[in-house]
């Protein structure tokens, strides 16, 4: 079981796997993080799908480097 910071604060979930962690942390974003959603709400499909698979890279990083 790894435990990871979301990225934007200090919030932790802990998961077996990254897909998992990250379907833990959805509702953490939806509530605590909705003004920067609705901020990404205003870029066009392509800067969203860039913005997602950077995300996913670096938190994929970053879970996979918890020892």
């Amino acid at each position: 079981m790894k435990t990871l910071k979301c990225d934007l604060c200090d919030h932790e979930e802990s998961a077996e796997t990254f897909e998992e962690w990250v379907n833990k942390l959805k509702p953490h974003y939806g509530e605590a993080h909705a003004d920067f959603l609705k901020q990404k709400e205003e870029e066009s499909k392509e800067e969203q799908m860039a913005g997602m698979h950077k995300w996913m890279s670096e938190n994929k990083k970053r879970f996979e480097a918890v020892k």
